[in-house]
């Protein structure tokens, strides 16, 4: 059955284990790290043996692009877009009998216009009125809310209740404490998620703080690496890029290009949000200009043009993308862009195949947290009805499977189960054969974060 964590202070040893290449695998772990690798060890007196019973042991996985204060707040919050809710009547209803969150607030998640076409304070008002009401647009950009919100939040020089690039702000004025972080965790063990990258923009110090008290009293036991300013105290989290929205109402090249030497001659790296073509036309003259230090990444690369990819390799910059929005939203993809450009969206193979550094990472909650369903993705390029959305970037299950195995602050440099490594491992409940052919979370049998089991069942 599930567990939050053993601790224990002697060794641990796995035994009669696979790698995924089907070899005898045993590993004794110490301190947090692997200590010994054989294909068989044996049991040292006092020293817990976990049999993997000739099952599958990998590296856990890393999400290198997550919004985790988010994820844990998307759990009481009531669900409003595909494939959940895919129609006005659908979507009337779930506000006008949703319960009030502990704040008093209903939060929902998730929206876009192909439920109900453009939503706005009146809109919101007539859908519910007796409470505040905040709905956030499935881009994550918008919050739309009603009248009882923008009183409650003191916004009233924003009359149509749409409020843009101000999730912070309104969180802070909502009262959100950042919501159950101890549940996320515990549903990343489920999942074999042993590490995450935190892609929020602009964290203050009260955010790194946080982090930093989950992880240090136990209720989150996933490490996290924040993408962020460095804060130059000792801290649980570890500091990656830096990082920056672009939207395309406000492309300027001589800000983006300060703001990156800014970064950089703070000895940061900088990650960059592309979602369109015009911004990753702008990040990579702009990142022409500067030059590159490494670790600078693209996320999401959305819109990838095909005569962008030989100059994205030779920039060196690494792309952490999100194929699983292609299961999530192909439909809508099908009906909204011209089948001429289907093969630019949320390339794999051909950055690959290009040279270009990729990794993947949820989005979560934009995107499903399962990363299994995102390597699933990858690996189909399937939509919800089964058409294939840009066939050339499909990958096969091992390359897809070793996008969520890099390590957090190089993501294509693979962790290895080696002595030295850090004892972040999942076993898996069957041989390589079926982990690669199946790439299910259902296989997920045990989770070891620094040495430490998280999850078993």
């Amino acid at each position: 059955m599930p567990v939050n964590a053993e601790r224990s202070d002697t060794d641990v040893l796995i035994s009669n284990g696979l790698d995924l290449d089907g070899a005898p695998l045993s590993l004794r772990l110490r301190h947090g790290s692997i200590a010994e690798r054989a294909p068989s060890l044996a049991a040292h007196p006092d020293e817990r043996v976990i049999d993997a019973k000739g099952c599958t042991v990998i590296p856990g996985l890393h999400d290198h692009h997550v919004h985790l204060r988010s994820a844990a707040a998307s759990l009481d919050s009531i669900q409003l877009g595909p494939p959940v809710i895919s129609t006005h009547a659908q979507a009337v209803r779930a506000v006008q009998t949703a319960h009030p969150r502990a704040d008093g607030w209903v939060r929902a998640v998730g929206y876009h216009e192909s439920v109900a076409g453009h939503l706005d304070r009146g809109v919101l008002d007539h859908w519910r009125s007796d409470v505040p009401v905040r709905v956030q647009h499935r881009s994550g950009a918008l919050w739309i809310v009603n009248s009882a919100g923008l009183h409650e939040l003191d916004q009233a020089e924003h009359p149509d209740g749409l409020l843009f690039r101000r999730d912070a702000d309104v969180g802070r004025r909502a009262g959100d404490t950042g919501g159950n972080l101890t549940a996320i965790g515990k549903l990343l063990s489920a999942l074999g998620v042993t590490g995450c990258t935190d892609a929020t923009p602009d964290m203050g110090s009260a955010t790194i703080d946080y982090f930093d008290e989950e992880i240090r009293t136990g209720r989150f036991r996933q490490n996290v690496h924040l993408l962020t300013r460095r804060d130059h105290t000792t801290r649980a989290v570890t500091f990656g890029p830096v990082k920056r929205i672009l939207d395309d109402t406000d492309l300027v090249l001589d800000d983006l290009v300060a703001w990156i030497r800014d970064v950089h001659d703070a000895d940061q790296s900088i990650a960059v949000h592309c979602v369109t073509v015009a911004q990753l036309v702008l990040t990579m003259v702009a990142l022409r200009s500067t030059g590159i230090r490494p670790g600078d990444r693209i996320e999401h690369a959305a819109m990838v043009p095909s005569d962008a990819l030989e100059e994205l390799a030779e920039l060196g910059v690494t792309v952490v993308t999100s194929p699983n929005f292609i299961s999530e939203r192909g439909e809508q993809y099908l009906r909204d862009i011209d089948a001429s450009c289907h093969h630019q969206l949320w390339r794999v193979a051909s950055l690959v195949h290009a040279g270009v550094s990729t990794a993947c990472g949820t989005d979560a909650p934009f995107g499903d947290i399962d990363p299994w369903a995102c390597m699933r993705a990858a690996r189909t390029r399937s939509s919800p009805s089964g058409a294939v959305i840009g066939a050339a970037e499909r990958i096969g299950s091992r390359q897809a499977l070793e996008m969520f195995l890099g390590a957090a602050d190089s993501p294509t440099r693979l962790r290895l189960l080696q002595p030295g490594h850090s004892a972040d491992l999942c076993i898996l409940a069957a041989t390589p054969s079926t982990v690669l052919a199946d790439l299910s979370a259902d296989l997920v049998r045990t989770t070891i974060v620094r040495g430490e089991v998280v999850f078993r069942r």
